[in-house]
């Protein structure tokens, strides 16, 4: 049974839910600020389950949709469907189970999440299809990812949301998209010879390796920007600067390593150092909302 969880979880590469669930339960913290970030014990699991749905069907969706060119990559080629490991069947099953397991979850969660599931659906599994026609497919993932601070908000605000509130989950959606932007190019790199003689686009394909590492970093820069500016509209103090502080450390430590060492690293760069850019922004803004402003400068 364990292998058989593992396989699964492997095939939908659940490990790398670690770059959206901490926006997500961050979002959710601020959202339910009055109650020092935590809505509830229901609410806590349903967000959790949206997300573990979400992804799973906007992976299991895009392993179908790219199964052909893994085949073709030797860098993806051992993947579970190529391989034969999952049958196709399942995968589509997976796929289309998760996408309901989203519908119902955010139905119990209120009637506004209920209402944008569908779309939240589109958007995530639509991502798997922009590089076979755009070079901004970064941006798409952005926007996918971005959906998880935002559905965790109206999971918990519904539609009693004030206009403050709005802009600064607006803010924090943009966040994300920049980060993810920036370190999705970088990612891009390790396929750049493949896609190139495929015809799959990237804005690493689009615009050459150098001038697309420096949109990452035009990027993640906007982005330390926008997080800055998120801390501010929430009125947060020390914590959060301290914490805002290493994160642009570890972004400019990613761009140093795309630059200056091997494709090897770039896992590295793109694992480790964003998992960490996630448990610091959660960290510092879950001890702002908690201790409610406790931390100020003197």
């Amino acid at each position: 049974m364990i292998s058989l969880i593992n396989k699964w979880a492997s095939f939908v590469r659940f490990s790398h839910t670690v770059f959206a669930l901490p926006f997500a339960l961050a979002a959710m913290a601020v959202a339910a600020r009055e109650h020092r970030g935590w809505p509830g014990t229901r609410t806590v699991l349903l967000i959790l389950a949206a997300m573990v749905c979400a992804r799973t069907c906007a992976m299991s969706f895009n392993r179908i949709a790219d199964r052909k060119f893994d085949a073709l990559n030797p860098r993806t080629a051992d993947r579970h469907l190529p391989a034969g490991r999952i049958g196709l069947a399942g995968a589509i099953a997976l796929c289309a189970l998760s996408a309901a397991g989203l519908v119902a979850v955010s139905g119990l969660l209120n009637a506004l999440c209920l209402y944008l599931s569908p779309v939240a659906l589109a958007v995530i599994c639509f991502y798997s299809l922009t590089k076979r026609f755009t070079d901004y497919t970064h941006v798409f993932l952005g926007l996918s990812l971005a959906l998880a601070p935002v559905g965790a908000w109206l999971a918990v605000k519904g539609a009693e949301i004030s206009a403050l509130e709005i802009l600064q989950m607006l803010v924090l959606a943009a966040t994300v998209v920049l980060w993810l932007v920036g370190f999705d190019i970088i990612y891009a790199l390790q396929d750049y010879e493949f896609d190139r003689t495929h015809g799959l686009h990237s804005l690493v394909v689009g615009w050459g390796p150098k001038n697309a590492l420096h949109a990452a970093f035009l990027a993640h820069m906007m982005m330390c920007g926008l997080l800055l500016a998120f801390g501010l509209l929430c009125r947060f103090r020390i914590a959060y600067l301290i914490g805002w502080s290493i994160i642009v450390g570890c972004l400019v430590l990613e761009h140093w390593i795309a630059r200056r060492r091997s494709l090897d690293w770039i896992n590295v760069a793109f694992f480790r150092l964003n998992a960490l850019v996630g448990a610091v922004f959660f960290t510092v803004t879950v001890a702002e909302v908690v201790f409610q402003g406790g931390f100020k400068l003197r």
